[in-house]
């Protein structure tokens, strides 16, 4: 991934060095395993913890020659070890390193993630706490529906990212499994208790079953995990752009001292962070699609999945890190502008309200076809004639038959739309 999106901490995890760490953990934990099994001598193994070691530039340069990267690594370690170095990777196969450091690499990110996520859940829930009873009109096809607040379309999203959440908690539990089980996965040199041992000795659990390769089932649950949190943060990115358009001007990113819009027009103020949110959610969805392609493999395994997941293990992980840091940002600093939210809110004179006339006529006793008619009726002169609703409510003879003044006046307020708003807060929030 580009320096551009990737945090420090999220990318010093898929550096080269540290993914040769990771595989060094492996072999030496295997060594380890052995040596306490009798297989092989105690003070090899000791020799091998205290002396094995790597040098990045040394390994690429073998790798040119053998066209193997664990051969190549191997070879490396060896040159530090001596001749012990004879009991590394004894009875095992590239992908029980391969594939354990992957998932312990992947097991470290979603820990990270996790991370990201309980930061983007205390922004959400400190802007619905604000905003608990902040008016603005809700939409349905783009088009003013009835009133809600922005703390409930707050409240929303914090329960949807806590849904998330439980999503990636599961996939880090489900890619948490390793292996040392040899080639097609029989433990023909290796039995099953080094795979054991290797697997407690690094937080995870060995495979119940592995064929060459742990089952790429697993990867696919995780990535897509991440992909449904893209989904979710390009959500809350897209209603960032349209609350911002210059015709609705409901909230809007935070603009900071010295930051311009455009090139051309110094006077724009462009949602580019949210902008930014929905492009890379993309990449994530995609990285997911590879990973679902890489579940079927020939046989007891082929490595068509290797070059994707080179790609798509580091990419979709620092993506949703550094998604996740920014979007919270975005939400924590959201500018929202609780008076436009009230002018656009009365933008329809009064539209907004006219279920409340059905129901009351329905209630009234007026059949709902009717009532559904009699409404329509005044509504339509609204939106072609730009009169006041209340007003025509008022004033038609149809509808004073069934509804007093007293009642129509009192259909006509907000407090009837949010006498539910605490027992949602009370589901979402506990509070």
């Amino acid at each position: 991934m580009i320096k551009r999106y990737t945090r420090e901490e999220m990318g010093a995890l898929w550096n080269d060095e540290n993914r040769f760490k990771a595989w060094l953990k492996v072999e030496v934990a295997a060594c380890e395993a052995m040596a306490e099994l009798g297989i092989i001598p105690k003070e090899a193994a000791k020799n091998i913890a205290e002396k094995a070691d790597f040098n990045v530039e040394r390994i690429l340069e073998i790798e040119k020659e053998t066209k193997h990267d664990v051969i190549a690594f191997l070879t490396n370690v060896a040159e530090y070890v001596g001749p012990d170095s004879r009991f590394v990777h004894k009875g095992m196969t590239s992908s029980d390193v391969l594939d354990t450091s992957f998932a312990w690499l992947l097991k470290k990110a979603g820990e990270m993630i996790l991370e990201g996520v309980d930061k983007l859940l205390a922004a959400i829930k400190k802007q619905a706490m604000e905003h608990k009873f902040t008016p603005m009109v809700g939409r349905s096809h783009g088009i003013h529906a009835e009133p809600i607040t922005f703390g409930l379309k707050m409240a929303v999203l914090y329960d949807e990212v806590k849904r998330n959440r439980v999503r990636i908690e599961h996939a880090i539990e489900t890619i948490s499994y390793g292996q040392v089980s040899g080639a097609v996965g029989t433990f023909a040199n290796t039995p099953p208790e080094v795979e054991a041992l290797v697997c407690k000795k690094l937080g995870l659990k060995p495979a119940p079953a592995s064929t060459q390769i742990i089952q790429r089932d697993r990867h696919a649950e995780y990535f897509s995990a991440l992909a449904i949190m893209a989904c979710t943060i390009d959500k809350i990115a897209v209603e960032i752009r349209h609350l911002q358009r210059t015709e609705v001007l409901e909230a809007q990113e935070y603009f900071s001292k010295g930051q311009k819009g455009s090139s051309a027009m110094p006077h724009k103020r462009n949602p580019i962070g949210s902008e930014n949110m929905s492009g890379l959610a993309r990449v994530v969805r995609a990285n997911a699609i590879a990973a679902m392609e890489n579940v079927a493999l020939w046989h007891e395994r082929d490595i068509s999945h290797s070059s994707v997941e080179r790609v798509i293990g580091p990419d979709s992980t620092i993506l949703i890190d550094y998604m996740l840091h920014r979007v919270s940002g975005l939400v924590g600093n959201l500018v929202v502008n609780k008076d436009r939210m009230l002018e656009n809110l009365n933008l329809m004179k009064g539209l907004i309200f006219s279920q409340q006339i059905l129901l009351a006529l329905a209630e009234a006793g007026v059949s709902r076809e009717d009532a559904y008619k009699m409404v329509q009726t005044q509504a339509m002169r609204v939106w072609d004639e730009g009169a006041d609703f209340k007003t025509l409510v008022l004033a038609c003879p149809n509808i004073g038959a069934h509804l007093s003044k007293e009642a129509i006046e009192e259909i006509f307020d907000l407090d009837y739309h949010f006498k539910h708003v605490d027992t949602i807060f009370q589901r979402v929030f506990g509070e």
